[in-house]
């Protein structure tokens, strides 16, 4: 019971103030957009004009009776484009209301009689509001529409009744059923589409935000080791500090106890993130490979003074590199050192991914703001085989360089290969306005030895790997 009773509310509300969903107008071309609701006008031109010839012959019911009958149905098919439910209404109570007037007339008809009660002008103007009222209207409202329709025909006809005539209510009902089960079934599929359009996109924004959050936490693990080291050499210099100094104050020593004490504290916490941020991985603690593979948790995050180690096994693996350092060699903090690396580190292994067979460039250049990175590489020897890694490495490279304060571009050359340049502050606190003017700021393009070729066509992402 209260199922039916909440099919029939359905029903009720449909029927009366129910909102359509849009007709969805062809796309492809433009200008076939409105096709459809000309072909639907110009066929209900017809019915009205059949019907008008069917009321006003067959039915006897003149000429003014017949125009105004005709054309109900006629105005009902075009209305059904907008208003599928008003449009319904309209063509079953012109369609009663025409063949209740006919029935007078149609006693002293000679058999066979005219199709009553659905004229054939009358079931081709109610097929086609039905199927839109399917189609744009819920399943529920659907068959109430149809199942009202098939009730009020054979009343009319079984209940009712006339003089001789063709019988066409099960024909008529029979068609009915066939337009709303197709209609359905196209709303149903457009349904699915739409759902699945969305799935897709919700998918595709939370493999983002997944990947994000990964190069983030990657970055966080390798970063770790870093701030530890200054944390242990605040303790040990807090602790050392009162030996050096004679006859310390007590203040003095209460003070760097405190320091000391806070530096462990410190420490214990750093450990207690980065618990949390190995538990996903247990077997690649720093998040640097396959389980397994990743690197040993105490072994020191690599620096620039191991440059020359990884171009040294870039080129074992197929490929022509080559150095260039200029500019004063400055300092540069724990954090720009390590991200430095790993920039040039995922660019050559890009480089070794999608373009086997090139010529690559890594040039450093020191400024007294900060370091320029650029890795430039030719276009490849040969076709790039599938890639294996995860397909955000230019991610994580632009996530090191935004974290420092800095900048990092990536674009395509005119030779065919490939340009990664970046900017990293030397302090990796103070935000970058750009990358310092006049050498291989990311603006030219390279070809195999790094001279400037000219002005690439545009950015194009290309899928890196995670290193």
């Amino acid at each position: 019971m209260g199922f039916l009773a909440g099919f029939l509310g359905a029903v009720r509300t449909g029927l009366w103030d129910g909102a359509p969903a849009p007709l969805l107008p062809l796309s492809r071309p433009r200008r076939l957009r409105w096709l459809p609701h000309v072909v639907v006008s110009v066929i209900a031109l017809g019915v009205a004009l059949t019907g008008t010839d069917a009321m006003s012959n067959g039915y006897r019911l003149g000429v003014e009776l017949g125009v105004l009958a005709g054309f109900a149905q006629g105005v009902a098919l075009v209305l059904a484009l907008w208003r599928p439910v008003p449009a319904w209404w309209l063509s079953l109570a012109g369609t009663v209301v025409a063949a209740v007037m006919a029935r007078a007339h149609l006693v002293g008809t000679a058999p066979p009689g005219p199709n009553w009660p659905w004229s054939v002008p009358a079931i081709t103007a109610h097929v086609l509001v039905l199927f839109f009222l399917s189609l744009r209207m819920s399943t529920y409202v659907a068959i109430g529409a149809l199942a009202l329709t098939g009730l009020t025909t054979f009343f009319v006809e079984g209940v009712v009744g006339g003089g001789p005539y063709t019988a066409t209510g099960v024909t008529s009902v029979t068609v009915f059923v066939v337009a709303v089960l197709l209609g359905t079934a196209l709303r149903g599929s457009r349904e699915a589409r739409t759902q699945l359009v969305e799935q897709e996109s919700l998918t595709a924004e939370e493999r983002s935000r997944r990947t994000l959050l990964e190069e983030r936490s990657r970055i966080a693990r390798e970063l770790h080791d870093v701030v530890a080291h200054h944390m242990s050499v605040i303790s040990i210099q807090a602790q050392v500090a009162p030996h050096l100094v004679e006859n310390p104050s007590d203040e003095l020593r209460e003070n760097l106890d405190g320091i000391r004490q806070n530096a462990l504290e410190a420490l214990t916490e750093l450990r207690r993130v980065l618990g949390v941020l190995r538990s996903e991985n247990p077997g690649d603690p720093y998040g640097l490979g396959a389980p397994g593979t990743g690197a040993a948790p105490h072994a020191p995050q690599p620096t620039l003074d191991r440059l020359e180690a990884l171009v040294e096994n870039t080129r074992a693996a197929g490929l022509t590199v080559t150095t260039e350092i200029d500019g004063e060699v400055l300092p540069l903090a724990p954090g720009v050192e390590l991200s430095a690396y790993r920039i040039v580190q995922e660019a050559l292994s890009n480089a070794l991914r999608h373009a086997p067979g090139s010529m690559v460039r890594v040039e450093l250049t020191h400024f007294p703001r900060g370091l320029q990175i650029r890795v430039v590489n030719s276009a490849p020897r040969r076709p790039a085989p599938p890639s294996p890694g995860a397909g955000h490495g230019l991610l994580g490279m632009r996530e090191r360089a935004v974290m420092l304060g800095g900048t990092l571009m990536a674009m395509e050359t005119s030779c065919g290969g490939f340009t990664v340049a970046a900017f990293l502050p030397r302090a990796g606190t103070d935000a970058s306005e750009g990358l310092p003017h006049g050498n291989g700021n990311g603006n030219g393009s390279g070809n195999a030895n790094g001279t400037r070729t000219g002005r690439p066509p545009g950015p194009k992402n290309r899928t890196g790997d995670t290193s």
